[in-house]
Formats: structure tokens, sequence, C-alpha cells
């Protein structure tokens, strides 16, 4: 170990290889240096519990042992004292509300219960999440595994912003998710590195692809075997659309991927990243999580030693770059979590919202359609793909939007993506009778 290296990044290190040599080996050398300081943070929590006369510690301005605020701002927040509103929270987010995510977590994915994992850690949204796991885990260099219909964030963060090289395969093999060339991709990839971060975002953005049960036990196995030839996985589950499930063309699974990975063998760290910003429906409230999972749990002090050194490690990234994450977004997300309303209130929106997506796959699947396009298969979250035949994908989204009012995105020289998630159902027909049309418009030239 370096030299170099704080105290207490060596501290946390030594703690780390000591408590799973496996996840020590899978950090990169950013991951490695990271520790959390011992500095004003920790001396103003210890100032707060105990400096009972003056508490002259935190860089906040306050006015009768509250925070202070304006009156024109303050007037537009029912229902929040200042302290919910305008204090600084902790790195890791407020306490409550990773417990209440938690339960969370818990209720939704019944693989977890039993299994050990850590408390989950608040984000900036779910993108501040790829990124933390980047920092720890990615080096220059580095490969990293997903299909090919994947979110251009992740080539953005990844490859542009850490240097490391995105390999993918292809999504879909007969009908549903590839498991056999998911597989060979571990495999091959596996001959080479000793390390391999694994991305599984389902639902899938931009196809709106959910495994279905059958497919994720493959998905899980693929993993396990590529784990016992011993290569160090780190398998980070994307589930920024969880719960948006329709079973449109047959049943699809329901929890996490996560919850199966965890304890599932020593070289495999699963990592959750989700939030509330698509599950809650508040995406500007940027509100996130990144939980971590164990690869063993048998020992019960070496897993609390590991899930602690991350969660220092993450607090240290998060503090070196944005310090916190807002305290009026978590507070707001807490209440609504607490609430006796939520669950119905989410029962509702997923109504509407599946009412559109079955609309859309019944449409979008019209035999009179299929000269246009191939429909990718979908039946989760908030978009479907087509694929589009005889223009280009990229000609035909300018064309849309120059003749047609239409605005779909491109993902591909032949794929357009359609956000269902904000068309009404009666928008829906004529939004393909369009796409339709212009595809024909560009054919005649």
């Amino acid at each position: 170990m370096s030299d170099t290296l704080h105290p207490l990044a060596q501290a946390l290190n030594q703690s780390l290889e000591k408590a799973s040599p496996e996840v020590f080996s899978m950090l990169s050398a950013l991951g490695k240096r990271l520790y959390f300081p011992k500095g004003i943070l920790a001396q103003g929590a210890e100032a707060k519990a105990k400096a009972k006369r003056w508490n002259a510690t935190i860089g906040i301005a306050t006015e009768g042992d509250a925070p202070m605020y304006l009156p024109s701002i303050h007037k537009q927040l029912s229902g929040l004292t200042p302290d919910e509103a305008y204090n600084y929270a902790p790195p890791s987010g407020r306490q409550k509300l990773r417990e209440l995510w938690r339960d969370k977590l818990l209720a939704e994915n019944p693989s977890m219960k039993g299994k050990s994992f850590g408390l989950p850690i608040v984000t900036q949204a779910i993108t501040h999440g790829i990124a933390l796991a980047g920092d720890l885990f990615l080096d220059p260099g580095d490969v990293v595994i997903a299909p090919d219909q994947l979110w251009d964030n992740y080539s953005l963060t990844y490859e542009t912003r850490m240097g490391a090289r995105i390999v993918t395969f292809p999504l879909f093999a007969g009908g549903g998710f590839n498991v056999d060339g998911f597989a060979a991709s571990l495999r091959a990839q596996g001959k080479d590195h000793k390390k391999l971060v694994v991305m599984l975002n389902f639902p899938n953005n931009p196809t709106g692809y959910m495994p279905t049960e059958p497919e994720g036990q493959g998905i899980v196995a693929a993993l396990q075997a590529q784990a016992q030839a011993g290569t160090k996985l780190v398998v980070l589950c994307d589930d920024a659309y969880f719960g948006l499930f329709y079973h449109l063309g047959g049943a699809s699974m329901t929890e996490s991927l996560f919850g199966r990975l965890c304890n599932l063998h020593k070289n495999i760290l699963p990592v959750k990243l989700d939030g509330a910003t698509k599950e809650l429906f508040v995406w500007g409230l940027r509100c996130g999580f990144i939980t971590f999972g164990v690869g063993s749990g048998d020992n019960a002090q070496a897993t609390q030693s590991l899930l602690d050194a991350l969660d220092a490690k993450v607090r240290s990234a998060i503090r070196s770059a944005i310090s916190n994450s807002p305290m009026l977004s978590q507070t707001m997300v807490e209440k609504a979590l607490a609430s006796a309303a939520i669950a119905d209130e989410r029962k509702q929106k997923h109504a509407v919202l599946e009412a559109r997506a079955k609309e859309v796959f019944r449409v979008a699947n019209e035999a009179r359609f299929k000269p246009s396009w191939d429909v990718y298969p979908f039946n989760s979250g908030y978009f479907m793909l087509i694929k589009v035949k005889g223009v280009d994908a990229e000609k035909l989204r300018l064309h849309l939007l120059d003749k047609h009012g239409a605005g779909l995105i491109c993902t591909a020289p032949t794929d357009l993506r359609v956000a269902f998630s904000c068309l009404e159902v009666a928008q829906v027909q004529p939004l393909f009778e369009a796409v339709h049309q212009a595809i024909g418009e560009l054919r005649a030239g």
C-alpha cells in the first residue's frame, strides 16, 4: 500500500482488504485514495451533540436556533420548518430517508430479505450514483459490459470522463433478452481482464424491456459462472424505471436483480442505483440512492466492515465533489414515503402509464405498419423502440420535426425511441400514423 495515501485512506483500505480482499481488488486508484476526513463535518457533528451553550462550527447563518431564511422564499413552502428546508444534509443523506428507502426496497424486492446489503446512500439522482460507482471502481482502460441498447450517458460518464471502455453485446435474441450473448461477452472479456464492471439497466432505456423470470435466472447464472471462473465483477443495477411493469406480451420480472446477486459469490459486488426521480415522479428533485450488496454474508463482522468502508469512500466522493445532496428534496421525499396515501397515488399513476403502454403496444404492432418498422420487445418503463425500414432514422427524426411537428429520439441509424410516458392515450394512434406517413414520404424522395 502506497505511503503517499492519506493515513485515513490507508486505514479504510486495510479494513476493506481484511473484510474482503476480492472487493478491495475491485477498487480503482481513486477508490483506494478516497477517505472521509475528520474535519469540519465530523467536528460539527460532535458539536451538535455536545455544544449546548454555543455552536459556532458549521457554515450556515442562524436566527433563533434555526436556519436564517428569506420570507419571499419560505412563503412558497408549506408545512416545512426552516431546518427541514435550508439546513445542510449529511453527505450520505438524511438518516430517516435512508431507512425508509431501505424499507421500500425490502417490501418491493422479496429476494433481498435475509441478504446482506448496506443502508442506501442518497445521491443527486441516479446519474450521480452512476458516476460515484465509476469513481470507486473504474480506471482508464477498464471494461464495462453493457447491452448494445444503452443510455448514452453511460458512454459520456464512463468513457469520456473516466477513460474506461464500454463493450456491448446484442440486447435481444429470439424476441427476448440475449442470455447466451451476455454470458459469451462475460467469458470473452474475462479472459483478458481480472475485473469487469457490468451494467444491468432494467427496465431498459431506450427499449423499455424488463427480462422474464427465466431470463433473470439466466443472467444471474451467467454472472455466477464467471465469478466462479475467477473474474471480479462489479454489477451495477440501474433500476431507474423500477416498478413500472406492464407485462405486455407476457409476464416479466417484478423485482430488481440486485437481491439475487447479494450473497451470491465473493467475487460479485452488486450495486443498486435507483431513486425517487421516476418512481415517485419527482424528476427535478434529483433524489437518488446507491446501495451496496455483499458477495458473501457468512461473516457478520467482515460484512459490516466492508459496508462501512464502502460507505465512507462514497461519502468521501460526495463530499469532495458536491458536498451533499439538497436538504429540501430529501425532506420532501422522506415525508412522501412516510405518507399513508403514497401507495394509492403511485398505483393511480402506474395505471395511467400502463394504459398508454398498452395502446402503444397495440398500435405499433398493427400489421399495416409492418412495412415501415419492426417493434423491439418492450413491456415496462417509459419507452419503446422501433427499427425503421428503408430510411435513415436521423433523417426521419428531422422530417418528423419539420413536416409533422413530432419529436422522437434517434438512438441509432435504424432506431427511433418513443417516450410514451409523455403521450396521452388519444395521441398514440396519430403519432404512429405520422411516423408511417413520414417514412413513405422519405422513400418517395
